[in-house]
């Protein structure tokens, strides 16, 4: 045996042992997960934000041995800005890295989670999955009659014409109305330019139908061109890669290690006193994002 082939025998011998992510012969997908509603923020869960997931997809994108990143979307919406903002950090660790982005749909990709499916490449999910709701909506309630009833005078005091605009203790103005819909058509503007950049001509249905707000389950989604197949994480992903791809989860720290770190969230200091003076508002919260989820039968 000649000294070289000697070296490559023992060369081969040893990366035999090395952990199986360390080999340059087997594919790393790696995984992320975006779960939950966008920007909303409840006790015991923080809501999707640019802030919370940027760390994770760096990471992500960072791995050794990665030929494509796999992003799990499970969400209802919330807000359209930290949808967007995480959308372009994605496309822009796409293009750094030269690597290519594939979505799994479980549940929901709705409203601003589907603008979160729309920064892959490829989106697949299953044929009970729900897609799409592209809009945008606001509500509020009104309580004027209320107040009358039970005697309270409403005494509010602002500089600047508007700044009272849809106060829900004063009866409702038609231009303030006119106003609040005009605001929501720039976004939703922005919404459907964003989804006709990333699908471009794989979108089949009619603009009208397709940027209603309406939503469809797993192949009338493939159908419009809103997803691109029916497709389980660890069965895509092998079809692509092969049997031997890895799929490590990249997650936030957890436990003793999370608040080491200083990342531990909210919900750890639920027991404060800062916490239990804001929990009226964090009760809204939760219902807030419990009506998103309910929206769509989960």
């Amino acid at each position: 045996m000649t000294e070289q082939a000697a070296r490559t025998s023992i060369l081969g011998i040893l990366t035999r042992w090395l952990p199986a992510r360390w080999r340059r012969d087997v594919p790393v997908v790696p995984v992320v997960r975006l779960s939950g509603a966008i920007g909303a923020v409840t006790p015991l869960r923080p809501g999707l934000t640019l802030a919370a997931v940027a760390r994770l997809l760096e990471r992500a994108f960072s791995a050794r041995n990665a030929k494509a990143v796999a992003l799990v979307i499970n969400s209802p919406g919330g807000s359209p800005v930290q949808s967007r903002l995480i959308y372009l950090r994605i496309r822009q660790l796409a293009a750094e890295k030269k690597l290519p982005v594939l979505a799994f749909v479980e549940d929901v990709a709705a409203s601003g989670g589907y603008m979160l499916a729309c920064a892959a490449d490829e989106i697949y999910c299953d044929p009970s999955s729900i897609l799409g709701s592209i809009g945008v909506v606001g509500g509020s309630f009104g309580f004027p009659e209320l107040l009358k009833k039970i005697g309270v005078e409403r005494r509010l005091y602002t500089a600047g014409e508007h700044k009272a605009q849809l106060d829900p203790f004063l009866p409702e103005d038609p231009h303030d109305v006119a106003r609040i819909k005009a605001l929501q058509r720039e976004i939703h503007d922005v919404f459907i330019a964003l989804v006709k950049d990333s699908r471009g001509a794989r979108l089949k249905g009619e603009p009208d139908k397709l940027f209603s707000g309406e939503y469809w389950a797993g192949n009338s989604s493939v159908a419009l061109g809103l997803a691109d197949g029916i497709g389980d994480l660890r069965a895509v992903l092998r079809a692509r890669f092969g049997d031997k791809v890895l799929t490590p989860v990249v997650a936030p720290p957890t436990g003793m290690l999370a608040g080491l770190l200083g990342r531990k969230s909210g919900a750890g200091t639920a027991l404060g006193s800062e916490a239990m003076a804001g929990l009226p508002e964090h009760m809204i919260s939760a219902l807030e994002a419990r009506a998103l989820w309910a929206k769509y039968g989960f």
